[in-house]
């Protein structure tokens, strides 16, 4: 895992350099404050001259944001943008950041068994030598669904927002969570979900400008869902979103969609997206209690619902 400037034929300590701390405060009285907390911290690159990609989990409600830089020192940070349906979010630094930009790669070109470098702040000591080990589908619980996320291993355990590098030292990725003992090739072992950069590309301009993506908002219920046993089961509600106005409750089992039944959270979330754009009624049918019984939820636009980037 421990890597060595000597092994790699691009620039590592340039492309380390390129990555910084990232530290966020959030209001206490933020939708995301009680699943997320209201103190963040994981890593940020910097992919143009002040411009700081991460992961958008750290700074999504955010009124405060201080970068860590390779010099020893820190400056302040704004929150450009984040987007719900990638996963990524975008910073501004207010200060200067003594360090070449990553190029961007290809995450579609990155194939299974490339080797990788993982990188977060913090020089050599904070980065690992590991493997692409899949590019699959990732459902999250929180609503959220990638059609074909990359996967690493060995896991790096501090994992948010570090940039992951191909053999040219580009960057195909971000790294937003770990999955424990999942079975890679036949072992169980700790992994990596990494958001493709290829993701970001087609988005990057809104997110500069305007701070979200160019596109119709997805409709939002405001639930945290898990599948078990083909059944899509609600683990919870977000605090004052839809489905706790509408009186879901955790244990329902989701049984379909409007006329669609629903087995696994990909079926769910594509039900749910296919009814329209956010603010669209979406009808439930969900068991409670040995009972089917249908619910209908008034969706919403998610990030109407969060508290916006405070601008220095």
């Amino acid at each position: 895992m421990q890597i060595a400037p000597d092994d790699y034929t691009f620039d590592l300590q340039r492309a380390l350099d390129a990555v910084v701390g990232v530290t966020t405060r959030i209001p206490p009285d933020a939708i995301t404050a009680d699943v997320l907390g209201t103190e963040r911290a994981g890593h940020g690159i910097l992919i143009d001259r002040g411009l700081i990609l991460t992961i958008g989990y750290l700074v999504t409600e955010a009124h405060e944001v201080w970068l860590s830089l390779g010099n020893g020192s820190s400056v302040q940070g704004d929150v450009l943008g984040y987007d719900q349906v990638t996963g990524f979010g975008l910073i501004q630094a207010l200060g200067q950041v003594p360090a070449e930009p990553l190029n961007m790669g290809s995450s579609e070109r990155a194939k299974v068994g490339d080797h990788i470098v993982i990188a977060g702040h913090g020089g050599p000591a904070e980065a690992i030598s590991a493997r692409l080990v899949a590019k699959q589908e990732f459902c999250g619980y929180w609503e959220y669904m990638l059609d074909e996320a990359l996967f690493t291993a060995p896991a790096h355990q501090n994992w948010g927002g570090t940039a992951v590098l191909d053999a040219d030292g580009d960057l195909i990725g971000v790294g937003s969570l770990q999955i424990q003992d999942a079975e890679v090739n036949g072992k169980s072992q700790d992994i990596n979900m990494v958001v493709p950069i290829d993701l970001l590309k087609p988005i990057l301009d809104d997110l500069r400008t305007t701070g979200q993506a160019n596109r119709a908002a997805r409709p939002w219920l405001g639930l945290y869902a898990t599948e078990t046993d083909n059944h899509v089961v609600a683990l919870g509600v977000s605090d004052r979103g839809p489905a706790e106005l509408a009186g879901l409750q955790a244990g329902d089992v989701i049984v379909a969609v409007g006329a669609m039944e629903v087995s696994t959270l990909a079926e769910f979330y594509a039900a749910v997206w296919s009814t329209g754009d956010a603010g669209t009624d979406v009808m439930l049918s969900i068991m409670r209690d040995g009972r089917m019984r249908q619910i209908i939820i008034v969706s919403a636009d998610r990030a109407q619902l969060l508290k916006r980037p405070r601008v220095h």
